[in-house]
């Protein structure tokens, strides 16, 4: 594979990616039970509110993991969120991408 073709076919693989996890990472954080009407009864997720909440004597603090995904859950990711999420999706693309390259 020549360079331009191959760099062709890692920023492709890096756009599909980044915007996969962009549509799959708040689909996830419902799934698991951070929803936009809280956090659902019996899931992974009030698993690790009553886990954490037990850890600090009662209370969910601000800023924790618990916390984070409950606000993504019930509000979206935000600006900050969205890049991140889909800046991880496009290099974790791009990566596998690149292996794959070497690999076959």
């Amino acid at each position: 594979m020549n360079v331009n073709a191959s760099w062709v076919s890692t920023v492709a693989t890096a756009t599909i990616c980044g915007g996969a996890a962009l549509v799959a990472a708040p689909i996830a954080i419902s799934l698991v039970g951070f929803t936009a009407g809280g956090i659902a009864a019996g899931s992974w997720a009030a698993s690790m509110m009553s886990t954490a909440a037990a850890a600090s004597g009662g209370s969910i603090a601000a800023g924790s993991v618990v916390a984070t995904l409950q606000s993504i859950g019930a509000a979206g990711l935000g600006y900050a969120g969205t890049a991140a999420v889909t800046a991880a999706g496009a290099v974790t693309g791009a990566a596998a991408e690149a292996v794959i390259s070497k690999v076959l």
